[in-house]
C-alpha cells in the first residue's frame, strides 16, 4: 500500500510505496532490497540512484551501479534522467559488469601483461585460436573438441581462477590432465597477442584488485555508493569483485530476488545473495513485497509452490488488484493435443478482444516450440519465437533436413554445400570451389560433380576418399530410404554421418538442447509416410510470413521470460523428465531441482491476468509411447488456487490420477480412448501399455567403394529410354558406360550424368 505523502516528501518519492521509499532512503550501510516478481524493484532502483545526485550524497561519478545487460543499463540512464535531468550524463560508471572492467583495465592493463590498446576477441575467434593450440599439443580434436576447452576455461573464470588456482578435479577435466597447462598456454598466447576474451576482463581486474593495494584504495574511495541490479545472477567473480570495491566503505545496495535465481548453468550462484548479510554484518534488509503485476490467485499459487524451497530468505508477495482467476491445470491427451487445445484457447482469447501482444507460450526446452509452430501455421495464426530461432530455423536442424534433401533429390546444390563437411571432413574451401568448377563445366549437380572428382585427380588423395566416401554413403542412405520411415532414415543417418558424436563430443550447455531439437524432428517425421511429404511440409512452414507487422504470439523459454509480463500465459509440458527437466535432475541433485522449482515461480509470475498450465498423459519418443508422470510441481500448487479441468474415471482429474499410487494409471486410458485416425497404427494402445518400441531398422555398412557404385548401371534405364532430370528436365538416353549416361535434353542439350540423378519417364 502507498503511504500518504507528507508535507516534507518529494513528490518524486510520494509515488513510492513504504518499503521502496525506505530502501530509497536508507543511503548508509549495507542494504538488500529483496523483491519479489513484480514489485517494482526498478523503480526503487532508479529513483535510488537519483535520491543521492538530488540530495548531493555523491557526484553522479563516485557511484559505481553495475547491471547485467546493455538494455537494463539504457533504461536506467533514462529514466534516472526523467527525475534529475542531464546529471544522467555525468556517470561514467553506470554500465554492465563487462563493459565497466573493460573501462578500468584500459587504465591498468601493463598490471597483467597488456597494453592499454588491448582487443577483445570474440567467441569465433576464441575457437579458432583453441584448435591451434589443440593441434599444436597433439591432442586429438575429435575427442577434445575446441569448444569444450572453451567452455571450461569460461567456468574457471567464472569462479575467479587463474591457471594457478586449478584443482586437481579441474585439471583432469581435460585431456586427461592437460587442462591447467592448455588454460595456462591459452593466457600466454592472449598476453602475446595483447588480447582477451570477456572472461578476462573480470578475472583481470580482480587479479589487480587482490594484488595492488594501491589501485583498489583508489577504487574504493572513488566510489561512495556501489548500487547492484539482479545480485542474484552473479557469479563467483563477480561477487568477489563487487566485495573488494564495497568492502571499505560498505556503502552497498543490492537488488535481487533468491527465489528468481534460475541461470546456474552460465555461473550464477544464488548462495551470493543468501549470504549477504554474512559478508555485510548489520546489513538493512527491505523486502519489496507489493506485487503491481499479478492477481491474488496467481501469486498465491506461485508462492505456495516456491515455498517448497528450502534454500531461501523467503517474502510473502501480496496485491490489491481483483481476486482474478484460478491457475487452470489442463491434462490433454498427448503433445499434439497440447498444441490443439492452446491454439483454440488462443483464437478464443482473440475474439473476445485480446491482443496476441499479451499472449505467451512458455516452454522449458526449445524443442517444444516444434508441436506449437506447426499447429499455428495449419490453423493461420501468427507467432514469434523469442530469443532464439524457429524450430525449422536452427542450425542443427537445417543441418538434418540438407542430408535429407539431398537424399530425396541429389541436384539439391544448396542442400549438399550446407552438410558436403558438416561434421568437418577435411574438405576446406578449395574442395568446393574445384566442385563448383567441375559442376558448371560439366552441367552437373555439385553431388554428381563430387563423384566424379572422387574418381579424378583433381584433387589430393585424402579428399578424394572422403568424398568417396561421402557419396558412398548418400547411394547407401537413398538405397535405404525405400525401406525405412523417414524418421527411421533420419536416425541412420545421423549416427553414420557421424553428427550425434559431434554433438556428443561437444559438451558446451547449447549441445544438449541441440540433440533434443533432434530427437523433436524424428518426432516430428513421424506423421509422415515419405520423405516427399515431410520436406513439404517443412517448405510450407518455413514460407511462414515472418516479416508480417501483424500482432504476433509471443513463443519463448522460460529463462528467456524472465523480466517480462504478459496478460495471458500458457505453460506446456509439466510433466516429470520435461519440467522438471531429468537432465538438470542428474547433474545437480537437489540444488538443481530448488533451481527448476525457481523456474517454475518465474513462469508462473510473468502472467498478469490468467496462467494456464498443460501436461501431457502420453509422449512420443523415439516412436515409443509412454505414459507421462504429471510434474512434481502440479502438486505442489496449493489446491484452494488451482482449477483441474479435464477429468477421468470417477471425477478425478488427470494429475491426481497419475499422482495416486495405482499400479498403472495410464492403463484405462489407453483401453477406453477411442481409437484416432491419422499415422498411429491399429496397435498404437497396445504400445501404450506394453512398452513396445519400434526399431529402426538398420542397414549394414556397404564396402563397396564410391568406383564400384559409379560403375553399377541401372537396369531399368537403357538406351533409347526417355528419362526425366530435375535440372535439365526430358530427354533421350544416347549412350551408357556404367552408371553414366550420355543424354540429349529437349531443352538443355546433350550432357553427361550419372544415372542415378535421373528417373525413368512414362
Amino acid at each position: 500500500m502507498t503511504l500518504p505523502a507528507s508535507s516534507e516528501t518529494p513528490e518524486w518519492l510520494a509515488r513510492l510505496n513504504e518499503p521502496q521509499r525506505e530502501a530509497v532512503l536508507t543511503t548508509e550501510g549495507p542494504v538488500l532490497m529483496l523483491a519479489g516478481a513484480g514489485t517494482g524493484k526498478t523503480a526503487a532502483l532508479t529513483h535510488r540512484l537519483a535520491h543521492l545526485i538530488r540530495e548531493r550524497l555523491a557526484w553522479p561519478s563516485e557511484i559505481l551501479c553495475v547491471t547485467f545487460t546493455n538494455k537494463a543499463a539504457r533504461e536506467m540512464r533514462h529514466r534516472v534522467g526523467d527525475l534529475i535531468g542531464d546529471a544522467v550524463e555525468g556517470m561514467p560508471w553506470l554500465g554492465t559488469f563487462h563493459s565497466i572492467c573493460a573501462k578500468m583495465l584500459r587504465r591498468h592493463a601493463e598490471l597483467v601483461g597488456l597494453q592499454s590498446n588491448y582487443t577483445i576477441i570474440d567467441t569465433d575467434d576464441q575457437l579458432r585460436l583453441l584448435k591451434t593450440m589443440i593441434r599444436e599439443a597433439n591432442l586429438d580434436e575429435k575427442r577434445w573438441p575446441p569448444r569444450q576447452l572453451a567452455g571450461l576455461i569460461d567456468s574457471w573464470k567464472n569462479r575467479g581462477l587463474l591457471p594457478g588456482d586449478l584443482t586437481a578435479i579441474d585439471n583432469e577435466a581435460y585431456a586427461n590432465g592437460k587442462g591447467q597447462a592448455m588454460y595456462a598456454a591459452y593466457q600466454d598466447r592472449l598476453k602475446a597477442l595483447n588480447a582477451c576474451d570477456f572472461g578476462d576482463l573480470l578475472l583481470h581486474m580482480l587479479t589487480i584488485l587482490k594484488t595492488d593495494r594501491e589501485v583498489l584504495q583508489q577504487y574504493q574511495r572513488r566510489f561512495k555508493y556501489v548500487m547492484v541490479d539482479e545480485y542474484q545472477d552473479t557469479n563467483a567473480v563477480q561477487y568477489l569483485w563487487l566485495r573488494l570495491l564495497a568492502q571499505e566503505r560498505k556503502n552497498i545496495c543490492v537488488v535481487g530476488d533468491d527465489d528468481q535465481s534460475i541461470y546456474s548453468w552460465r555461473g550464477a550462484e544464488v548462495a551470493n545473495i543468501l549470504r549477504f548479510e554474512k559478508d555485510f554484518p548489520g546489513a538493512k534488509v527491505v523486502r519489496l513485497e507489493q506485487n503491481y503485476r499479478s492477481t491474488p490467485q496467481i501469486l498465491a499459487a506461485a508462492s505456495g509452490l516456491i515455498e517448497g524451497n528450502s534454500q531461501r530468505l523467503g517474502k510473502t508477495l501480496w496485491t490489491e488488484l481483483p481476486e482474478g482467476q484460478k491457475l487452470r491445470v489442463v491434462g490433454v491427451w498427448d503433445a499434439p493435443e497440447e498444441a490443439r487445445r492452446v491454439g483454440e484457447e488462443i483464437e478464443r482469447l482473440e475474439r473476445e478482444g485480446a491482443p496476441l501482444e499479451q499472449v505467451a507460450i512458455l516452454v522449458r526446452a526449445q524443442y517444444q516450440t516444434r508441436e506449437f509452430e506447426d499447429r499455428f501455421i495449419q490453423i493461420g495464426l501468427n507467432y514469434r519465437i523469442i530469443g532464439g530461432f524457429r524450430f525449422y530455423e536452427r542450425a542443427e536442424i537445417r543441418d538434418a533436413l540438407a542430408y535429407l534433401r539431398v537424399i530425396a533429390q541429389p541436384a539439391d546444390d544448396l542442400a549438399f554445400e550446407r552438410i558436403y563437411n558438416q561434421p568437418k571432413r577435411g574438405l576446406g574451401a578449395k574442395a568446393l570451389e574445384n566442385m563448383y568448377r567441375h559442376a558448371r563445366a560439366q552441367g552437373l549437380p555439385l553431388a554428381a560433380a563430387a563423384l566424379q572428382l572422387a574418381d579424378s585427380d583433381e584433387l589430393p588423395a585424402r579428399a578424394r576418399n572422403t568424398i568417396g566416401a561421402l557419396m558412398n554413403d548418400f547411394l547407401r542412405w537413398r538405397e535405404a530410404s525405400e525401406s525405412l520411415s523417414p524418421a527411421e532414415l533420419m536416425r541412420l543417418v545421423l549416427e553414420e554421418s557421424g553428427y550425434d558424436a559431434m554433438l556428443k563430443a561437444d559438451r558446451s550447455a547449447e549441445s544438449a538442447g541441440r540433440a533434443d531439437n533432434l530427437v523433436e524432428l524424428a518426432r516430428a517425421m513421424e506423421d509422415y509416410e515419405t520423405l516427399g511429404d515431410f520436406l513439404e511440409h517443412v517448405s510450407l512452414v518455413m514460407d511462414n510470413d515472418a516479416a508480417s507487422d501483424e500482432e504476433k504470439v509471443t513463443i519463448m523459454t522460460m529463462h528467456a521470460a524472465k523480466g517480462l509480463e504478459f496478460d495471458h500465459v500458457f505453460l506446456p509440458g509439466w510433466e516429470e523428465g520435461v519440467f522438471p527437466s531429468q537432465r538438470s535432475l542428474d547433474e545437480g541433485g537437489l540444488a538443481s531441482l530448488e533451481e527448476e522449482r525457481r523456474l517454475a515461480y518465474v513462469a508462473i509470475t510473468r502472467a498478469r491476468r490468467r496462467c494456464t498450465i498443460f501436461h501431457a498423459a502420453n509422449r512420443r519418443i523415439y516412436g515409443q509411447w509412454t505414459s507421462s508422470i504429471p510434474s512434481r510441481f502440479i502438486e505442489e500448487l496449493p489446491d484452494e488456487h488451482i482449477k483441474a479441468e479435464t477429468t477421468l474415471s470417477g471425477g478425478k482429474s488427470l494429475w491426481q490420477a497419475n499422482w495416486s499410487e495405482q499400479e498403472d494409471p495410464f492403463a484405462h486410458v489407453a483401453s477406453t480412448r477411442p481409437e484416432r485416425s491419422g499415422s498411429r497404427g491399429p496397435g498404437w494402445q497396445r504400445a501404450l501399455a506394453t512398452g513396445y518400441e519400434t526399431k529402426p531398422a538398420r542397414v549394414k555398412e556397404s564396402t563397396r567403394s564410391a568406383a564400384s557404385f559409379a560403375a553399377k548401371p541401372r537396369s531399368d534405364i537403357a538406351i533409347g529410354a526417355r528419362v526425366f532430370h530435375e535440372k535439365f528436365g526430358y530427354g533421350e538416353v544416347l549412350a551408357q558406360e556404367g552408371n553414366k549416361l550420355e543424354i540429349a535434353f529437349e531443352k538443355s542439350g546433350t550432357k553427361k550424368v550419372i544415372d542415378s540423378f535421373v528417373t525413368a519417364a512414362e
